[in-house]
């Protein structure tokens, strides 16, 4: 009588490393597009800081380098080229709702705010700018060991 192994239920360990590189992967998606929440709020916020009474735009280069942070993140977790839009979509969602006015009258980001205007732009270039560079960059480089 032959004997027939019994088939294991556990995954293989190649099967077991691609699992775990995808959440892996699945967890820095998301975690780019909470920090692209965190970074339009953390820009309105300090849109409105004065000294003296006058805007001092702490947030424009504030908003920058979380642009700049969050798009290496989000392509350096995730491993595709489209992932700087994780964080980016999120990020000009909020700009947009801060932008219209509610039904009471108020304003997150106003014609007469120099600084909501610049973090809106400079935001929008700088997400723009990381995209064009990971659509013309090289292809990420695989380690696998």
């Amino acid at each position: 009588m032959p004997v027939v192994e019994e088939e294991t239920t556990t995954p293989s360990p190649g099967r077991r490393e691609r699992l775990l590189d995808l959440a892996l992967r699945v967890a820095g998606g998301l975690v780019s597009v909470v920090g692209g929440v965190l970074a339009a709020l953390l820009g309105l916020l300090l849109s409105t800081v004065r000294v003296d009474g006058h805007l001092i735009g702490v947030s424009v280069p504030v908003t920058i380098g979380t642009a700049i942070a969050l798009s290496w993140f989000a392509y350096a977790t995730v491993g595709r080229k489209w992932a700087v839009a994780l964080p980016a979509l999120p990020w000009f969602a909020l700009m947009a709702v801060a932008a219209v006015r509610t039904a009471e009258g108020d304003l997150l980001v106003s014609g007469d705010n120099w600084v909501g205007l610049a973090i809106i732009t400079t935001g929008a270039m700088t997400f723009a700018v990381m995209a064009f560079r990971q659509i013309l960059g090289p292809p990420q480089r695989r380690h696998d060991g």
